[in-house]
């Protein structure tokens, strides 16, 4: 089994889309849930580093949900993870919003 990072070219659309494809099948909350979930935890991510005013909805529920999916690589690293209660999820996209905003505040002041 090839990973994403010894997959040739051609097959690391197929790897992704696999990948995408089992992960979705372990959602408890589907892609609306996980929009919404991220877009709160992008809005208090951004009210917690002073963004909000700077953001708008769009940008919070964008920094939310890749946020989410940052997260949840961050703790597969420390193989922390589970199957994932809206608690842990929302905690989980929460810390990787903070996380991205920082970075991106970061970026924005040079």
């Amino acid at each position: 089994m090839y990973t994403l990072a010894t997959a040739p070219l051609a097959n690391t659309t197929l790897l992704a889309n696999e990948v995408l494809a089992s992960a979705t099948e372990y959602t408890k909350y589907g892609w609306i849930g996980y929009i919404i979930i991220g877009g709160l935890a992008g809005w208090i991510a951004s009210k917690f580093l002073g963004t909000d005013a700077q953001q708008g909805v769009l940008l919070n529920v964008v920094f939310g949900v890749v946020g989410g999916l940052l997260g949840g690589w961050l703790l597969s690293l420390l193989s922390i993870g589970g199957t994932g209660g809206l608690i842990f999820t929302f905690v989980t996209a929460l810390i990787g919003a903070v996380i991205l905003i920082w970075i991106w505040k970061l970026i924005s002041k040079k």
